[in-house]
């Protein structure tokens, strides 16, 4: 048996090869469920010497695409090696190498932009350079991080093959779904356009919003509540379904209200959630895919099959989760959709964000340029469908919204006008907050709420184009604390440029009346403390750094010192340095020498030594050890000397070593030795220490139960000797000296014979 792939997917794996040949790099971009894995494992399959590296976002999505070929084909693989993007940022340059792949293959390849994924591509990509790489996903877009093309960055955009999920139901390769809108916990969202319009200040645009809420509001509340709208359109009853939530809390709270909702679809009901990052993991997974009961199945789970996960006969989704990724959007729709079903599914678009009212409008809008596509080529029997049913139960509740954001967009015309008149006039934005036009128009307030939005520090929308508009008058998006740091910023500049550094009093004021020397005691305490990132960015702690910045006032104490030091290390040739020293400047070196031992050690309170510190201070001649461990470390090496000679530390007690050290008397003290620490047991360790040595007693009893266990008795001669043992003057003295043997050792005496 061999792979056989559908014909589309034929088409993309031609195109593939013929890419690779010429490139060494392609990419496919097919939706979710037209079964692009198989493609890879086609390549697999034609290239059976070559070794294949195939990376993947979780072991799951393999294990799954494993099953599926297996289940599909009845063929198993055996030159691919499964690798997550986790486990590869986790490969030194050893390991790295030691992959040595022919052919690479990037499932999910747009996940390898994510901020720590990414730095392991790069370095395998930059080792096997000429190793052809093939990326497979249903988008090249990063669409929440700046729009990033991952098929530019990682393949050059060489895209073999491309089609959006509108042409997929086109060409019939995914079956057109029933797709049915309805709302859920709609009252926040109402909430926040009621708090937009209340921020309008002109009262006449105010009251025209607030009428238009109002009637969006009416309209929602007249909508059938979602048992009716379950009831009416789900078919199967006993179907599989997957419902997704915002967050563990969301799950909870939707499964409890289930039981309301569902009750007249089907009385009897199989509830599953999945709440671990690995569906493998979960049980409640594994017992959904083995359900065939005629109860009705729901499967609730946050976004764990976004991607890569597919379960067999599902029915249809419910999508309680508002997302504003078209990514993780068209993946959620793809759990009911798959290559080779023979049954329409239905998608309940359950929104509690009214943006997605009409997020289903950018699918119908691909398959309208699928068609439109296809009809222009002179391809017009490729068009299976042009259209899919949706179900809008919100009562043109859609409609009322839209109607709602052109109301808010003319209010934003007006209040625009009316900063294009001040620009002209003033020829600058530098609007105060509480600056109000002549006609009633809070200003001041709108040009802030605008820098807010673009942050996205509050809620509201904000157009590029509308961007656009705004910096053609002079907007200056930094708000005003960013206004304020330059202002200070300047002042520095200035100090720097008149006194040469930065050592400014916390309490200096500059002529002008800037407090400067308290706008450096912010700046630094934000460094330290790594506070106030947004204003106290990468950028301006190096534009601070140029103009002498002293970040750390500790920083310069110790730079004195260690000059003292060094001073002390020229004329003395070492760092020994009495407790009690003070230079002849009045520092105290004795005090400091010891305390950066102390600090380095952990056994005093102080800011941490910098690698670099450390390093200055031993090309000076620092010992860190204090007394103790300068005496230890001195014996411990005799000790290693010892043993490398005679392979053991099995010391005589009166043994010293040429240069006067009681080795012999150490390695026993070592045994009972509290003060070792866990490194100096290791080290003691690895040359062989014996940390207990056995009773005297107990050997010579080994010997002579031994001579009993063999002979039967102890009638052995008073010279006997064995293993250097006297045993015969032992076995006397214990029968001399019985009134000194403890009750144990009569017992194990008068065990071999001994009364």
């Amino acid at each position: 048996m061999s792979i056989k792939l559908y014909e589309h997917n034929q088409e993309a794996y031609d195109a593939a090869i013929d890419i690779l040949k010429k490139t060494g790099k392609a990419v496919i971009i097919h939706p979710t469920g037209t079964g692009k894995s198989f493609i890879g494992f086609k390549y697999a399959e034609q290239n059976p010497t070559q070794k294949i590296l195939w990376l993947t976002p979780s072991k799951y999505i393999a294990q799954t695409q494993v099953e599926n070929l297996k289940k599909e084909s009845g063929i198993e693989l055996d030159n691919i090696t499964f690798m997550t993007y986790s486990k590869l940022i986790m490969l030194d340059d050893d390991e790295m190498l030691k992959l040595n792949p022919d052919f690479i293959i990037a499932d999910e390849h747009h996940r390898m932009g994510a901020v720590q994924w990414q730095i392991g591509a790069k370095k395998l990509f930059g080792m096997y350079r000429n190793v052809p790489r093939l990326g497979l996903s249903a988008t090249n877009i990063r669409y929440l991080d700046n729009q990033r093309n991952m098929a530019e960055e990682l393949f050059d955009g060489n895209i073999a093959s491309e089609m959006t999920l509108g042409e997929a139901i086109v060409r019939n390769i995914l079956l057109p779904p029933t797709y049915v809108i309805s709302v859920y916990g709609y009252q926040q969202e109402l909430k926040k356009y009621e708090d937009r319009i209340d921020r309008i200040v002109n009262t006449g645009i105010r009251d025209k919003n607030k009428r238009e809420l109002d009637k969006l509001r009416r309209t929602l509340e007249m909508a059938d509540g979602l048992d009716k709208v379950f009831v009416k359109h789900i078919k199967n009853k006993s179907g599989k379904y997957i419902v997704f939530c915002a967050g563990k809390e969301s799950m909870d709270s939707i499964a409890e209200q289930a039981e309301k909702w569902f009750e007249k679809v089907n009385s009897k009901r199989h509830i599953y959630k999945i709440t671990c990052d690995d569906p493998a993991a979960s049980n409640d997974f594994k017992a959904f895919k083995a359900d065939d009961s005629e109860c009705l199945k729901l499967m609730f789970c946050i976004d764990m099959l976004n991607e890569g996960v597919h379960v067999d006969d599902i029915d249809g989704v419910i999508l309680f989760r508002a997302t504003v990724s078209p990514i993780v959007y068209k993946q959620q729709i793809g759990r009911a959709l798959s290559t080779g079903k023979n049954k329409h599914p239905i998608i309940f678009d359950v929104v509690n964000n009214f943006e997605n009212l009409y997020s289903i409008s950018s699918i119908q809008e691909e398959i309208n340029l699928a068609v439109s596509y296809y009809l222009s080529h002179g391809d017009g029997d490729k068009i299976v469908n042009d259209k899919f049913t949706v179900i809008d139960e919100t009562k043109d509740s859609a409609k009322l919204f839209r109607q709602l954001e052109k109301s808010l967009l003319a209010t934003w015309d007006i209040y625009f006008s009316e900063a294009k008149k001040y620009y002209d006039k003033y020829g600058n934005l530098r609007i105060p907050k509480g600056y109000v036009t002549e006609s009633g128009i809070t200003l001041g307030m709108w040009i802030s709420t605008q820098r807010k939005i673009r942050k996205g520090s509050i809620p509201g929308n904000l157009s590029e184009g509308q961007i656009a508009r705004l910096d053609t008058i002079g907007m200056i998006w930094d708000n005003i604390s960013d206004i304020r740091w330059e202002n200070g910023y300047e002042h520095a500049a200035a100090y720097y440029e008149e006194h040469g550094n930065l050592d400014v009093h916390s309490r200096y004021v500059c002529e002008d009346g800037f407090k400067l020397g308290s706008w450096i005691s912010n700046n630094r305490s934000w460094k330290i403390n790594n506070s106030h990132t947004g204003v106290l960015n990468h950028d301006r702690i190096n534009r601070l750094d140029n103009i002498g910045m002293i970040w750390n006032k500790n920083n310069m104490l110790w730079e004195k010192n260690y000059i003292a030091a060094f001073e002390y290390f020229k004329e003395h040739g070492d760092l020994n340095v009495p407790a009690a020293y003070i230079t002849p400047e009045g520092i105290r070196l004795g005090l400091w020498i010891n305390s950066q031992k102390q600090i380095r050690a952990g056994k005093t309170k102080g800011t941490a030594l910098t690698e670099e510190q450390i390093g200055r201070l031993d090309m000076i001649g620092m010992f860190w050890e204090n007394k103790y461990e300068m005496q230890w470390n001195r014996a411990y090496a005799a000790a290693y000397e010892y043993y490398k000679k005679y392979g053991t530390l099995d010391i005589p007690a009166a043994y010293k070593t040429e240069t006067g050290i009681a080795l012999g008397k150490w390695i026993r003290r070592q045994r009972t030795n509290k003060k070792l620490n866990d490194q100096q047991k290791h080290m003691l360790d690895k040359i062989g220490m014996i940390w207990r040595i056995e009773d005297p007693w107990e050997i010579r009893y080994k010997l002579a139960k031994e001579y009993y266990d063999e002979h039967g008795n102890i009638d052995l001669p008073q010279k006997y000797v064995v293993n250097n043992v006297w045993l015969g003057k032992w076995l006397y003295m214990q029968r001399k000296n019985k009134n000194h043997l403890t009750l144990k050792q009569i017992q194990k005496l008068n065990d071999i014979g001994i009364k």
